[in-house]
């Protein structure tokens, strides 16, 4: 594989029992691109996430972190990789310090480093002058900043975002959104972001399609634009999905 490669999936499929989750799904990030896998519900997201952390085990297809193996060198591979799933998994009594500093501790890393990580980390998502109160009196939005930090303190080479906005108000969303983007640019952090939200896509950015457990488009979004012969994403998302070249009448 290319070293360069920050993440690469081949050949994948899973199944759960007789239905097929995902079928043959193919494809690679780059340091610095921030990749929207974009799909309706029961698309395999979250399976393909699971896989890529591994949650579940796959048998079909190889998954590779900065050309590690996940199967044959899991340790290597995960310590490349920080998670932001869908689910919240913060400790709720604890505060946001002490969360943190359980990550850090959970990584090996020693207290001064850790310290300085999470205050830059913090600062950075203009939270550290909340690192003293505990989670639950924190809202939705502030909760996803405390895990994206949580999720970048060991420097991973890439990121993962499981529909983190879902549930938030929108200048809570857009200003992760933003922040995310951002940050893939100025850190050369590969990001794969699942979402169902269309404005969450930027134009630079890579779009994966997924839909029923298949890659119905892969590319630029200049590339699936022409792909598909539509004016916008949101044209292009419902032809691929829905069948049909059909614009979607906003609400």
């Amino acid at each position: 594989m290319n070293s360069s490669t920050a993440l690469s999936v081949a050949d994948l499929s899973f199944s759960y029992g007789g239905k097929k989750a995902l079928n043959q799904v193919n494809f690679k990030i780059q340091p610095g691109e921030c990749t929207i896998l974009l799909g309706p519900n029961g698309a395999g997201k979250s399976t393909l996430f699971s896989l890529i952390t591994r949650l579940y085990d796959a048998r079909d297809g190889r998954i590779e972190l900065c050309g590690f193996d996940i199967k044959k060198q899991t340790r290597s591979a995960l310590e490349r990789l920080g998670v932001v799933f869908q689910q919240s998994t913060l400790d709720m009594d604890l505060t946001v310090l002490q969360n943190l500093r359980y990550h850090t501790a959970l990584h090996g890393m020693g207290r001064k480093l850790a310290e300085q990580r999470i205050q830059k980390e913090l600062e950075r998502l203009a939270m550290f002058d909340r690192r003293f109160e505990k989670i639950r009196q924190l809202n939705g939005g502030h909760r996803r900043r405390v895990e994206i930090a949580r999720a970048l303190l060991h420097k991973p080479a890439v990121l993962l975002l499981d529909e983190p906005t879902v549930g938030l108000d929108v200048p809570s969303r857009l200003a992760i959104v933003d922040y995310v983007h951002r940050l893939a640019v100025e850190e050369n952090l590969a990001v794969l972001w699942a979402s169902h939200l269309i404005d969450e896509i930027y134009p630079d950015d890579h779009l994966i399609v997924l839909h029923q457990g298949l890659v119905k488009a892969n590319g630029t979004v200049d590339d699936v634009l022409k792909k598909t012969a539509q004016s916008t994403v949101k044209d292009a998302f419902y032809l691929l999905t829905q069948g049909e070249r059909k614009s979607i009448t906003p609400p």
